[in-house]
């Protein structure tokens, strides 16, 4: 097919779509329920210039939300790296301490997102919600490098959890405003590969910060928390001037593409589009919803495998020999610059494909064979090789996770407190990754290793039982329309656009991704 035909096939594919979809507001931005009818383009746009468009926004967009999640995930898992620097030794912590001071954060972290989203679905603008949380979270990180016992860091990590908790299911539910499903995953893979580069910079941050100890009095560990929620801060206070809000208020969008992306997205999921105001109903939909409860058992079994990285790496790498504190962060930075490499080439290819499923299972596996050769316990640096398999499918899992979600709700209010849920109850299985890394389990840490397996086996029994659940439904979707498409047109079941909306995913014209 040449150039010239394949625009042509793409224009084709929308143009019918385009003339069922009727008329109204553009604006994309108003709270208020919609009347059902979304603004055809004047024009509509080649596969080229829809490709060209959303790179465009790619180039405005992620470069300072991958950031604010590298920040993200780097202050709350510094705690790892300033455990090596004299964080123990200093404020008198035994390892039960320590893992209750890595697990306190989850608490209020967990609790906090679903109310969080729906706090952000009611500021008119996603960008102040996101500088808030930033700006907060900054503070309380530079305020842990200045705690003097054991009971001032259980507060510091209890506020942290508190407000952080907006940024990751708020950027999810931003990126659901810009761009369509088939879009999404290599966004969320770029966005959550900040976690992964995060693990690196954040190992090479505290090699060089380690170098400051007795600064000021301070040892090393202080100012990692110090100068890290410093440089969190100044990235924050640029926010509201770096993170656009919605398309038809960016000058640097055409009045032509600006309507495009607004019409992509508005009929990604129905032609008549999906409520975007907040209701008890919806939120009530989201939780009473099969797919909520499946994805949050799959989420498990990327996530404690993930935080079992994130949070006791450098401890599992030092327990392999004789290493110094600088070579233990050094050897971490590999393990993550691998995992962000696989996260970013399976969510390409996963939009690409348009599918979910195969690249979760092998997430999973991936974590199952790097556990089971932990587990094992073989010469270091076979083991040091399952620690890459472990961050590479945990890292890779986690996007494709709460993709293959956020995709499958229909209503901005349900998708927002679905994918919230996911997220924060899902992220309660981190209190086991932060709680089985004993230090009397020192060197094999089997109990460790043994309970993240088990959490994988949940993920590897949720997946297979999702994918079935959408199969199924999209087939008794499809008997449905076949049934309909044999009647004659006065007898066809008719559906309000109230209803549609009301009915999100469970409509008849949305079909799941698998």
């Amino acid at each position: 097919m040449t150039d010239a035909e394949k625009q042509q096939h793409h224009f084709e594919a929308e143009k019918p779509y385009a003339e069922h979809v009727e008329t109204a507001s553009s604006s994309g931005v108003s709270d208020a329920p919609q009347k059902g009818h979304i603004k055809v383009p004047a024009r509509i746009f080649t596969k080229e210039e829809e490709d060209k468009l959303y790179r465009k926004v790619d180039l405005r967009l992620m470069p300072i939300l991958a950031l604010l999640y590298l920040l993200s995930f780097m202050d709350r898992g510094n705690i790892g790296n300033a455990r090596i620097e004299g964080l123990e030794t200093e404020l008198n912590l035994d390892s039960q301490r320590y893992n209750t001071a890595l697990s306190v954060f989850f608490v209020t972290y967990c609790l906090c997102e679903v109310p969080a989203n729906l706090v952000m679905k009611k500021f008119k603008r996603p960008s102040t919600w996101i500088t808030i949380c930033v700006v907060s979270w900054s503070i309380v990180m530079t305020l842990m490098g200045v705690v003097q016992n054991y009971a001032g860091l259980i507060v510091t990590r209890l506020f942290l959890g508190i407000t952080e908790c907006g940024l990751f299911p708020g950027v999810i539910l931003y990126l659901s405003i810009w761009y369509p499903r088939n879009r999404s995953q290599s966004r969320i893979g770029f966005f959550f590969g900040a976690a992964t580069v995060a693990g690196a910079f954040s190992g090479l941050l505290a090699y060089g910060i380690g170098f400051m100890s007795g600064v000021g009095g301070y040892l090393g560990w202080r100012w990692i928390f110090i100068l890290e929620g410093l440089l969190t801060f100044v990235v924050g206070c640029t926010v509201p001037w770096t993170m656009p809000d919605y398309p038809m208020e960016c000058q640097w969008l055409t009045p032509e593409e600006q309507e495009w992306l607004v019409y992509r997205r508005a009929t990604d999921n129905s032609k008549v589009g999906e409520a975007e105001h907040v209701s008890k109903v919806f939120v009530k939909q989201a939780f009473m919803d099969w797919q909520t409860w499946l994805a949050i058992g799959l989420y498990f079994g990327v996530v404690v495998p993930l935080y079992a990285i994130s949070l006791v790496l450098p401890t599992i790498i030092n327990s392999f020999g004789q290493y110094t504190r600088p070579q233990v962060q050094l050897l971490t930075v590999p393990v993550y610059f691998m995992a962000f490499l696989y996260v970013m080439a399976t969510s390409i290819l996963a939009d690409r494909q348009q599918t979910r499923f195969r690249y979760h299972m092998l997430n999973l596996i991936l974590c199952l064979v790097g556990l089971i050769i932990n587990i094992a316990f073989p010469p270091s640096g076979v083991r040091y090789f399952g620690l890459y398999l472990i961050a590479m499918g945990a890292y890779g899992g986690l996007p494709s996770s709460v993709t293959w979600l956020s995709t499958n709700l229909s209503g901005q209010c349900k998708r927002a407190v679905g994918s919230a849920a996911q997220i924060g109850l899902g992220n309660l299985g981190a209190l086991a990754s932060s709680n089985v890394f004993r230090t009397q389990d020192r060197p094999k840490y089997r109990l460790g290793f043994g309970v993240v397996l088990g959490f994988v086996v949940v993920g590897l029994v949720c997946t297979p039982a999702y994918a079935y659940m959408l199969n199924r439904d999209n087939r008794r979707k499809d008997a449905f329309q076949a049934e309909q498409d044999a009647l004659p047109e006065e007898q066809r079941r008719k559906y309000t656009v109230e209803e549609l909306h009301h009915l999100g995913d469970k409509g008849p014209d949305f079909r799941y991704t698998v």
